[in-house]
């Protein structure tokens, strides 16, 4: 199974930025290149909900509509790692932060902000954005 520990999350006012990492282990090298890996967030009160996702093969993108041009997604496959860049951040923002995974997806696609979609989670990290 795969390791994942997600890291980085902390207290900023608004519109400033925060990075998340997500470290992926428990794999062969070359099967980092096969995944999708996404960022998820679940505020007090609310379902959790998918905020992007990567392909580590092709590098192909999607974003929840809220975040689209404020947080960037990347993945690095020397250390094993996918981040989330977040930048003008919002009260609503706010959240327990996720990253999952899926292995060798048949189609990436949007459907992919799904949580249903992966098999593999790791704890959360809170995000807390100040107005």
């Amino acid at each position: 199974d795969v390791q994942l520990q997600a890291s980085g999350g902390g207290l900023v006012q608004a519109g400033g930025s925060l990075t998340l990492s997500c470290a992926a282990s428990g794999f062969t090298f070359d099967d980092f290149d096969d995944y999708a890996i996404g960022w998820f967030r679940q505020a007090p009160g609310k379902e959790r909900e998918g905020v992007s996702c990567i392909s580590t093969s092709d590098k192909t993108t999607y974003y929840l509509p809220s975040v689209k041009g404020r947080f960037t997604i990347s993945s690095d496959r020397v250390k094993n790692t996918v981040y989330l860049q977040m930048s003008s951040l919002k009260p609503e923002d706010t959240a327990v932060y996720y990253c999952a995974a899926h292995s060798r997806p048949v189609y990436f696609s949007a459907a992919y902000l799904s949580d249903h979609k992966y098999d593999d989670w790791g704890r959360g990290t809170l995000v807390t954005v100040s107005s």
